[in-house]
C-alpha cells in the first residue's frame, strides 16, 4: 500500500516498494546494451552513412559514442539520486518541475512506441530473408504483430526473466560481433585502415559538400545506434543498490556497445569491394551483399538468425523501458486511462496494463501501415528525434538545477566535472536532432517528413497539458533538486519516508511546503 506520513497539516504520499528488485548489474547491463542492439543498429545504418562520406563513416561511430557517453554520464548523476521507474519523465519532474516532467514523458513516450514499431516492423524482411519467403506488406504486419506479442508474454513473466532474456541476447550478440567480426577481417577483408581517412567520392560530390560537412551528416550512424543505455535507468526500481549500479550500468552499455559497433563496422568496411559503387547508388544492398559473397548462402542465413535474435531482443528491451515509462506516469495520473496504467500485479511484479499498452500501440502503429504506408513512415520518422529531444530535456534540467544549487546526492556525482560534462552532452544531443531533421529527398512534405511529424507529436503534446494540466493531477515531489532534499531511498531504497518528511521540515524551517499534496490532517 501508499505510505502517508502526516507532518502537521500536511500528508506526503511517497510512491510504494512494489517491483521485486531481481535485477543485478549484468542484467541492467544487458538490458541496456540489448536495446542498444550494435548487430541491429550498424547492419541497417552503416551502408547509408557509407553513402554519404565513404568509409571515413568509421569515425562517426566514435564521435557519437563519446557525444552518447556524456549524455550517460549526466543521466547516471541524476539517476544515482532519483532511482525512480520510467527514466526521463521522473528525473525531469524532479529537476525542474511538474510540467517539464509531463511534457518531456509524453515525447518520450510516442518516440520510444514509435521505435518499437519500426524495430518490430523492420524485423520482417530479416525473417523473409531467413525462410526465404516473398515478402509483402501483409506478410510484413503479421511477423511484426507476433514479435510485439511475443516480446509482451516474455515482459509479462517479471523482473527476473527480463534480465535472464536480456543477459541471453548480450552474450548472443557478443559471441557473434567476435565471430563475424573477425571472419571478416580475416576472410573478407579488401582493404587496409588507409581507407579510414580516404575521400572516394566522386569529384562532383566533393565540389558540392566539403568532405567535413559530409562527414558530419554521416553520423546517422552513430545517431542511430548510441541509444538504449537510458533504459537501464528505466527500471532503475527493480534493481538492487540502483544508485551505484545502474550509473556504472549505463557507461557500460556505452563502452561496451561501443568497441562492439566498431569492431563489426571496421569489419565491414574492410570487406566493401567497391566503396563508388555504394556511394553512387550502383549497390543497393551492400551490406547483405558483402555478407553472402563472404560468408556463403549457409553463413548468410547464420547472420540472419543472429540478427534476428538480436531485433528480439531488442524489442523485448525497448518494451520493459516503456511498459515502466507509462507505469510511471500513470500512478502520478499523468496520462488518459492512467486507473489501468498504475494497475500493479504483485504476484508477478509487473504493470500489466502499462505492459498491454506499450504493446498495443506499437501494433496499432505498425496496422495503420496496411492503410497508409506514409503514415507508418511519419510515425516512425520521429522515433530518433523524440528521443534525443526527451534526453536533452533531462539535461538541460539538469544544467537549469545545478544553476540553481543542485548539489548531486546520489552514490555516483560527477563533482568539478559537472559543468562540461553537461554541455558537452547537451552541444552532441543538438547537433543529433540537427542532423536528424535534414530534409531528404522527395517533395517537401516528404523530405520535411521527420520535421513535420515532430511539429504535430509535440503542437499536440503542448495543447493537451495546456488544456487538460494533467500535470497538476501528481502528488509526488516536483521541483526539488536544488532545494536539498535528500531522498534517501537513492541509497537505501526501503529507507522511511518519514527521514525524507523531516528532512525537507528542517530545511524550510518547519514548513514542509515541498510537497505538492497539501490536506488537512484527518
Amino acid at each position: 500500500m501508499t505510505q502517508q506520513t502526516n507532518v502537521g497539516h500536511e500528508t506526503v504520499l511517497d510512491h510504494p516498494e512494489e517491483f521485486k528488485r531481481d535485477m543485478g548489474f549484468w542484467g541492467n547491463l544487458a538490458l541496456g546494451f540489448t536495446y542498444l542492439s550494435p548487430v541491429v543498429g550498424v547492419y541497417t545504418t552503416l551502408a547509408a552513412s557509407i553513402a554519404i562520406v565513404g568509409p571515413p563513416a568509421f569515425w562517426m561511430i566514435l564521435v557519437a559514442g563519446f557525444g552518447q557517453l556524456m549524455v550517460s554520464l549526466v543521466f547516471g548523476e541524476v539517476v544515482s539520486q532519483y532511482p525512480i521507474a520510467g527514466g526521463v519523465y521522473p528525473w525531469n519532474r524532479r529537476l525542474w518541475g511538474p510540467k517539464w516532467g509531463w511534457f518531456s514523458g509524453w515525447v518520450y513516450a510516442i518516440a520510444i512506441s514509435a521505435t518499437i514499431a519500426s524495430v518490430a516492423y523492420g524485423a520482417g524482411p530479416f525473417l523473409g530473408a531467413f525462410f526465404d519467403i516473398e515478402m509483402d506488406a501483409v506478410a510484413n504486419v503479421i511477423i511484426a504483430l507476433v514479435i510485439i506479442a511475443l516480446a509482451t508474454l516474455i515482459n509479462f513473466g517479471g523482473t527476473r526473466l527480463l534480465a535472464n532474456v536480456a543477459f541471453f541476447g548480450f552474450v548472443a550478440e557478443i559471441i557473434a560481433t567476435i565471430v563475424i567480426g573477425t571472419w571478416l577481417l580475416i576472410g573478407g577483408r579488401k582493404h587496409d585502415l588507409s581507407v579510414l581517412v580516404t575521400d572516394f567520392r566522386p569529384e562532383a560530390f566533393q565540389n558540392n559538400t566539403p568532405f567535413i560537412i559530409a562527414l558530419g551528416f554521416a553520423s546517422i550512424v552513430g545517431i542511430y545506434l548510441f541509444y538504449g543505455f537510458e533504459a537501464c535507468g528505466d527500471v532503475a526500481e527493480e534493481v538492487n543498490n540502483p544508485g551505484k549500479v545502474v550509473p556504472r550500468a549505463m557507461r557500460m552499455t556505452i563502452y561496451v556497445g561501443g568497441v562492439a559497433s566498431a569492431f563489426i563496422a571496421i569489419g565491414l568496411i574492410l570487406a566493401v569491394p567497391d566503396f563508388t559503387a555504394v556511394i553512387d547508388g550502383t549497390a543497393t544492398d551492400p551490406i547483405g551483399e558483402l555478407f553472402v559473397s563472404v560468408f556463403g548462402v549457409t553463413g548468410f542465413k547464420v547472420v540472419l538468425a543472429v540478427v534476428l535474435i538480436s531485433f528480439l531482443s531488442c524489442l523485448i528491451s525497448l518494451q520493459a523501458a516503456a511498459s515502466r515509462l507509462l507505469y510511471s506516469m500513470g500512478r502520478d495520473s499523468q496520462l488518459p486511462g492512467s486507473h489501468l496504467l498504475k494497475q500493479f500485479n504483485a504476484r508477478r511484479a509487473v504493470p500489466p496494463y502499462a505492459l498491454l499498452a506499450s504493446g498495443a500501440f506499437p501494433a496499432l502503429v505498425v496496422i495503420v501501415s496496411l492503410l497508409s504506408e506514409d503514415a507508418l513512415v511519419a510515425i516512425i520518422s520521429f522515433s530518433s528525434f523524440g528521443v534525443y529531444c526527451a534526453f536533452s530535456m533531462v539535461v538541460i534540467a539538469s544544467i537549469r538545477a545545478r544553476m540553481r544549487g543542485w548539489q548531486p546526492k546520489g552514490q555516483f556525482k560527477l563533482g568539478k566535472w559537472g559543468w562540461i560534462v553537461s554541455f558537452a552532452a547537451l552541444s552532441w544531443q543538438v547537433f543529433g536532432m540537427f542532423i536528424v531533421l535534414q530534409p531528404g529527398e522527395g517533395p517537401w512534405y516528404q523530405a520535411w517528413l521527420v520535421g513535420l511529424s515532430s511539429v504535430v507529436v509535440l503542437g499536440i503534446g503542448l495543447i493537451y497539458m495546456v488544456v487538460a494540466k494533467p500535470y497538476n493531477r501528481a502528488k509526488s515531489m516536483a521541483g526539488d533538486a536544488a532545494t536539498g532534499v535528500v531522498d534517501t531511498r537513492a541509497i537505501d531504497p526501503i529507507a522511511p519516508s518519514e527521514e525524507i518528511v523531516d528532512l525537507a521540515v528542517r530545511l524550510d524551517g518547519g514548513k514542509p511546503n515541498l510537497y505538492e499534496d497539501r490536506r488537512p490532517q484527518q
